[in-house]
């Protein structure tokens, strides 16, 4: 039986769409085709319409949120430009315009003679714009510190502290270094320049040093060294005057500084954003009464005894006594000013004027001033001097033990008998107490107790006080010069005065000023005080004479050959200043020349000998005799050709 498949049943497949016929053409059937059946149309429904929305709402919102944009615009521009317009054109000007000081130059000192003591040479102010060192700026981020390793050693200057002053924020400006040398500029420069040529060369490294620049200035130079220090004092690092004239007269040396206002781009100026300038106005030149060969020659002689007897310090003061005029004023030990950083503190200033110390007998001539205008005695007067005086609470006694002597006033004081000067002015008044008033008015008309008229900073009064507050001891040992204080000035001064025929004019140090319009405008004229009669000083004169041409006299080592002297010795015990008790002496000279025709005073005091002699006739009077000599010679002052006038220093009992 053969197996037989059932057919398979036809499905019936989709229907294909007719073709359309061509156009005139029939279209039939084929084979098997089916005749195309008719869908049934489905029934009518109601049509949904879609519709556009309308633009206008959203180009409302686009033209609302595009007006209110346009309106800040608007109301910051306004802002800007009107309203704080004032603001940010200074904001531009300040990021624009760079502004610094135009240092006045300062005014020099000279002698009298015009001889340079203190001059100001060319210098500059190192300056930074920190600005120029930021990261954005430099393109690395450690330039400050880069730039501070390499100015440090330059500008001898702490690493760190220039790495700050480098960075400052907000501005663009600091000053690194005042007063540099131009070699020290020259260096920087140098080396920025290296700098720049290896960023040329090199895309990858940066010139930390394009930032750096300088300002012309000058600097305080003192071209003798040493010479005058005291006098002159210094300049501090801010170029203003720290000590002696430089700080006095610094309102006339210094001048007024003057400002320059630039447009600048990277550190540089822009030439055509045009400039403001104020220029400065030089300051004053001074010209002192010092002479600078008779400071030199009295400077050389104090420093070199002061180092042979190992004191502690000493003095010399010339004065012209017939104008006031000081012509040397020495210290030793003393510094230079060009350098204060090896300078001893105890040198710095002016000890002629600053320290205050007991004179010893050189003040004797005030007493016998004062006995001889009060008329208690003549220089012929007998005194009789004992070995020991007692006065009040103390027994007095002569620098040297001596059987009674019979002196003349004259003799008193050639002699420098302290128990015959208290003897001596003891006949000032009816009462001791007289006589303490009396001798005090006299002192004070020789300028003890107060200041000299110089101005000097640091300048002592001295320390004396009123009669009626001396003690016991005071009353007895003042006339002989113990128990108050002067400077040396003070003590030139006196010897000055009775060099002046009795008439005390104020030391001067300064004899006028030069302004920038080369003007010389001398100083005000000193203040004139008679203290004494012409006749008294004169007398006076003579009895000094004695203390050097007598063989019995302190001051022989003080004889200038050819000349009349006249001098007195002095040899005080002295306060030492760190115990406030007596320790040492102070050894001291004064005196003038010629005597009968007095033209130069010389006053010379060493503080606490402690080799050799300490007497002042041994150790100042040579001193004495070296400066005088170069003086009258400087000054040309001829010898008067007159012999001395010999008083009698003792008498027969």
């Amino acid at each position: 039986m053969t197996d037989r498949q059932p057919p398979r049943r036809r499905v019936p497949g989709p229907a294909r769409p007719s073709r359309p016929a061509r156009p005139g053409q029939q279209r039939r059937p084929g084979a098997g085709a089916r005749p195309a059946a008719r869908r049934p149309r489905p029934a009518a429904s109601k049509a949904r319409t879609i519709r556009l929305g309308s633009p206008r709402p959203r180009l409302r919102m686009v033209s609302l949120g595009l007006t209110l944009v346009m309106l800040a615009f608007v109301v910051r521009l306004l802002q800007v430009q009107a309203v704080d317009a004032s603001v940010y054109t200074a904001k531009a000007e300040k990021n624009r315009y760079f502004s610094h000081i135009l240092a006045a130059e300062r005014g020099g000192i000279t002698d009298r003679s015009g001889v340079e003591l203190a001059a100001s040479v060319d210098a500059y102010d190192i300056t930074a714009d920190p600005t120029m060192f930021t990261a954005k700026e430099m393109g690395i981020k450690d330039a400050p510190e880069q730039a501070a390793a390499l100015l440090a050693p330059i500008l001898d200057k702490d690493v760190d502290r220039l790495t700050e002053q480098l960075k400052t924020p907000k501005t663009r400006y600091v000053l690194l270094a005042r007063r540099q040398t131009p070699q020290v500029w020259k260096q920087i420069k140098d080396l920025r320049g290296a700098l720049a040529d290896k960023e040329r060369a090199d895309k990858g490294s940066a010139n930390v040093l394009a930032g750096i620049f300088q300002d012309p200035s000058s600097k305080r130079v003192y071209p003798n060294d040493t010479l005058a220090a005291g006098i002159l004092g210094w300049v501090n690092a801010e170029g203003k005057g720290a000590g002696g004239l430089e700080q006095q007269l610094d309102k006339e040396l210094a001048g007024k500084d003057g400002k320059i206002r630039y447009a600048q781009s990277g550190g540089h100026q822009v030439p055509t954003a045009g400039s403001t300038e104020t220029p400065a106005v030089p300051g004053s030149d001074v010209e002192l009464t010092i002479d600078r060969d008779i400071q030199w020659a009295a400077q050389n002689a104090i420093t070199e005894q002061v180092e042979k007897s190992k004191a502690d310090r000493g003095y010399v003061i010339v004065q012209d006594n017939k104008t006031g005029e000081i012509l040397a004023m020495a210290n030793a030990p003393g510094f230079d000013p060009n350098d204060l950083s090896q300078a001893d503190g105890t040198a710095l200033g002016n000890a002629s004027l600053q320290d205050a110390f007991e004179p010893g007998s050189t003040a004797k001539i005030m007493s016998m001033a004062a006995v001889l205008e009060e008329k208690a005695a003549t220089p012929g007067t007998h005194v009789t001097v004992p070995n020991r005086l007692h006065r009040g609470d103390r027994l007095f006694q002569d620098d040297i033990d001596h059987p009674t002597w019979h002196l003349t006033l004259n003799g008193v004081l050639a002699k420098s008998s302290n128990i015959g000067t208290i003897l001596a002015t003891g006949e000032l008044g009816k009462t001791q107490k007289e006589a303490n008033r009396s001798l005090y008015s006299y002192l004070r008309k020789f300028g003890i107790g107060k200041r000299t008229g110089l101005g000097f900073p640091g300048e002592t009064d001295g320390i004396f006080a009123p009669a009626d507050k001396w003690s016991t001891s005071q009353q007895y040992t003042i006339p002989f010069g113990q128990g108050f204080s002067i400077n040396a000035m003070q003590a030139a001064s006196v010897y000055s005065t009775i060099a002046n025929d009795g008439v005390r004019i104020e030391p001067t140090l300064v004899r006028g000023t030069k302004g920038p319009d080369g003007r010389f405008t001398p100083a005000p004229k000193p203040k004139k005080t008679r203290v004494v009669s012409a006749k008294t000083a004169r007398t006076v004169s003579q009895m000094l004479e004695s203390v050097i041409d007598d063989e019995e006299g302190t001051g022989t080592k003080a004889r200038i050959p050819g000349y009349r002297v006249a001098g007195k010795t002095g040899t005080a015990n002295r306060v030492d200043p760190e115990t406030g008790r007596y320790k040492g002496y102070t050894s001291s000279f004064a005196g003038f020349a010629p005597a009968d025709k007095p033209r130069v005073t010389v006053y010379c005091a060493i503080q606490n000998a402690t080799k050799g002699s300490y007497f002042g006739g041994q150790i100042c009077g040579p001193i004495y005799k070296e400066v005088m000599q170069f003086a009258l010679k400087t000054l040309q002052v001829p010898p008067t050709g007159k012999g001395a006038a010999r008083l009698p220093v003792t008498f027969e009992p």
